[in-house]
């Protein structure tokens, strides 16, 4: 299936050609009287002002770097000369951790990475496991999963709107993301029980199966989710503060942006259309009628409109999901995989081994390895497992995307003012628990 993109970009005016020998981009915003007139561009620093360079932290205790970063910045006056980020204060050692623990013991701790992201990073753990496994889960299954990582995706991206905007100043949006967050909550409380770490997955199914009444719930969402998002893009997307605070800062060009690595959003607000659902398909996601976000520019303004666009696509393929969920069990046939019934267990004896020793010792892979990546919401996550076939695997490697994505700081801050740099630290989209794994 060919892969299908969406270029997502407002309407700017062209005011001659950079220095980088790209097109300056003048924003469009609406005045008082709904006229769409041209931002100013703020004053450009003056060089050479014969002061000595200061060094300041900012962080790991600040509320704008999302989590114990610390940056240490060298400034001239206002401008950044140099940015060196220091990570390692949440020192979580969730790799380490795994190799001491049962397959399924596992997924608690993979809530804790990326923890906007917990049913996402409980679908990636588990497909990796089960290629490790040799299990093909049902076609159940396999939509519940594709709902889960795209209410997940949403839920991040809601988030993100909503902290970022409220490092710009501006504070309705964040009331508006958070409750509709809150709604994605709900489902997955109707759903697991939990909220924030779902440990939703288990090796060869689910912890459940969705109750009665619970797609009803998930259909009215998806119906009421793009008002909200449309009054958002309203308040946000030609606010003249909105897009003074966000257009040409922290630009990768797309060069740029593959050689340092980046993914998700930030690879695509460059112009790259890499997206693992496309690119390396599962859970058939290239069964489903959606496009990739892709910006132009690569910098703040389009990475927030790439995300933007995400939300929309994620409801596209939630709708098409909804539609096709079969009938049919959650879980694996295999008792050696999956724990019996507690009716069963309760009263077979054959069972109740089953579940003993599925409890106690666990269920044990093939000698092997392997690479499993999805999208997440900040990018390629991936998981590289190595079996001794024993029950638990010997090395668990994450590849975490805003690890990555945050290594470009340095590159995207040299030569912005202070105030620059919150807002593109803010357009990484960085979780400090998946930085530190």
């Amino acid at each position: 299936m060919p892969t299908t993109t969406r270029t997502v970009e407002v309407a700017l005016s062209t005011s001659g050609i950079g220095p980088d020998g790209r097109p300056q981009r003048t924003p469009l915003v609406v005045d008082d009287r709904g006229h769409a007139v041209p931002l100013e561009a703020p004053p450009s620093v003056e060089p050479d002002m014969g002061g000595e360079h200061m060094l300041i932290n900012i962080g790991p205790q600040h509320p704008a770097t999302h989590g114990v970063l610390r940056l240490v910045l060298e400034l001239d006056g206002e401008t950044v000369v140099r940015c060196i980020p220091h990570v390692g204060y949440l020192h979580c050692g969730f790799e380490k951790i795994g190799e001491y623990r049962q397959y399924n013991q596992i997924i608690p701790w993979t809530d804790r990475e990326d923890y906007l992201n917990s049913p996402g990073n409980n679908v990636a753990f588990a497909l990796g496991a089960e290629r490790l496994f040799g299990i093909e889960i049902t076609p159940r299954c396999t939509v519940l999963r594709v709902i889960a990582m795209e209410l997940s995706r949403i839920m991040s991206h809601l988030v993100w709107m909503g902290t970022t905007a409220v490092d710009m100043g501006a504070f309705t949006p964040f009331l508006w993301t958070f409750q509709e967050r809150e709604n994605v909550y709900n489902l997955l409380e109707g759903w697991c029980g939990a909220r924030l770490t779902t440990s939703l997955t288990r090796v060869g199914g689910m912890v459940a199966d969705v109750p009665d009444g619970w797609v009803d719930g998930l259909r009215k969402f998806i119906k009421g989710f793009p008002i909200t998002l449309a009054e958002a893009d309203k308040m946000l997307t030609r606010n003249a503060i909105w897009v003074g605070r966000t257009v040409g800062l922290g630009v990768m060009t797309s060069d740029e942006a593959i050689n340092y690595g980046l993914s998700g959003p930030m690879l695509r607000a460059s112009g790259v259309a890499y997206d693992v659902r496309k690119d390396f398909p599962y859970l058939d996601y290239e069964t489903y009628d959606w496009d990739v976000a892709v910006g132009t520019h690569g910098d703040v303004y389009d990475r927030y409109l790439v995300r933007m666009e995400e939300m929309l696509q994620s409801i596209r393929i939630l709708q098409q999901a909804v539609d096709r969920l079969p009938d049919g069990p959650v879980n694996v046939q295999d008792p050696r995989i999956i724990l019996p019934p507690k009716s069963k267990a309760t009263s077979e004896m054959e069972s109740m081994i089953h579940h003993f020793k599925l409890v106690m010792e666990g269920p044990r892979p093939p000698v092997g390895e392997c690479y499993v990546a999805v999208e997440s919401p900040k990018g390629e996550k991936g998981y590289y497992m190595v079996s001794d076939g024993t029950s638990k695997p010997v090395r668990w490697r994450i590849r975490p995307p805003a690890f990555i994505n945050l290594s470009a700081i340095p590159k995207m801050v040299e030569g912005h003012l202070l105030s620059d740099v919150i807002a593109i630290n803010a357009s990484i989209d960085i979780v400090m628990g998946e930085v530190d794994r």
